[in-house]
């Protein structure tokens, strides 16, 4: 048997496709492109935001048969399916009129998307899975290669788009990453990134807003609705509420890092990205806020959204606004162009007593992890497709 794997699988009732090299395991769902489970061989622990509502395919969804379970329109069409990190591509938020009377879901039309895999392999070396998706509506074709070597405790996640139109089309790109519990946990985790320019989205947190509206702020500092300032690295302190936030990236670097550190399970988790591609996070927090089906006042999920695009208020919204802090919110691409990017999904045991993280970036064969009293960590990675 080879040291990696490569093989379809079924994932709670759902199509998939498992990558593992005997220490690290990720899997994808083929309805949706979502990365659904990420976790350490033989890890009860799934370091991405597991969805507690059953998900079904979502070329299954109907609104007269599962709105009540899941919302109606875009929302139900995401959501019935949504798990994990998803691939927000065209538009980052609800379409427009136009767009959903066409059936496109929230978020854009990959996350409702039947993805093809197209090329598969695993030997002692490496395991890889490339898939790919056409959106007919925007005009893009999406492709994504993961590739997880020997050893490793990254995969090397490469994505690609491609106008397929004869017209330059605007557009945004967001990879729509979240996490939750257990490995995100009040008391116990602690979020780090390398931003530092903020602010607080405008339109509140459908009357449960943790956060003052419009407000721009210092990472990790918040301004809480109460009138004192909020720790947004620490997850699920305001019960009942939530946030949106833009963040952007310290521009002073090629790459940025996103990362988990879970104290009672001795774990870290996280991204590193390319920069230059993607500027913007946006922080999303539901903490058992919304009541309705299928969050049902239940449902803790952080989101940690980096991308093009810093708000999810629709591609017409990004045009209009054009730029935050002098930073363009969304990008275009010509006819026929195919714009790539990759990133690193991480993994790895982390000590109780390892002091806050400083700074994640990456080395020869490696992802170096300095913390704030000089220690330094070294996670093997993944090479390139």
């Amino acid at each position: 048997m080879n040291r990696c794997e490569a093989a379809p699988i079924t994932w709670k009732g759902r199509r998939a496709f498992r990558l593992t090299n005997g220490t690290v395991e990720i899997t994808v769902l083929l309805g949706g492109g979502h990365i659904a489970d990420f976790r350490l061989c033989g890890s009860p622990y799934n370091t991405l935001f597991e969805s507690p509502w059953s998900t079904i395919e979502p070329s299954q969804f109907s609104s007269q048969l599962h709105s009540s379970s899941y919302g109606d329109g875009p929302i139900g069409r995401l959501l019935c399916g949504y798990t994990g990190h998803a691939l927000a591509l065209g538009y980052f938020g609800l379409p427009d009129e136009s767009e959903s009377n066409q059936g496109l879901p929230l978020h854009g039309e990959a996350v409702a998307s039947d993805w093809k895999i197209s090329y598969s392999n695993a030997d002692d070396v490496s395991a890889s899975v490339t898939m790919e998706a056409l959106l007919p509506v925007y005009g893009l074709r999406a492709e994504r290669t993961l590739l997880l070597s020997a050893g490793a405790s990254t995969v090397h996640i490469e994505e690609r788009v491609t106008n397929v139109k004869h017209s330059p089309l605007d557009f945004q790109w967001v990879e729509h990453a979240a996490f939750g519990e257990p490995l995100f946990s009040a008391g116990e985790a602690k979020l780090y990134l390398s931003a530092n320019q903020c602010r607080t989205w405008p339109l509140g947190y459908e009357d449960r807003e943790s956060l003052v509206v419009d407000r721009d702020f210092d990472w990790p500092h918040a301004p809480w609705i109460k009138g004192h300032l909020v720790d947004l690295s620490l997850p699920f302190d305001k019960n009942g509420t939530g946030f949106v936030a833009a963040l952007l990236t310290e521009p002073e670097r090629s790459n940025a890092y996103i990362a988990v550190h879970n104290r009672r399970l001795e774990l870290a988790a996280g991204y590193v990205f390319d920069r230059c591609q993607f500027p913007w996070i946006a922080l999303w927090e539901e903490n058992c806020a919304r009541s309705y089906p299928p969050w049902n006042g239940v449902t803790r999920a952080r989101g940690v959204e980096f991308g093009n695009s810093p708000i999810p208020l629709g591609l017409q919204h990004a045009k209009e606004m054009k730029t935050l802090f002098d930073v363009p919110v969304f990008s275009t691409i010509q006819a026929g162009e195919t714009i790539a990017t990759s990133y690193q999904i991480f993994v790895t045991p982390m000590e109780r007593d390892w002091p806050d993280i400083s700074d994640l970036r990456e080395e020869s064969g490696s992802l170096a992890v300095h913390s704030q009293d000089g220690r330094l960590a070294s996670i093997p990675t993944s090479g390139k497709p």
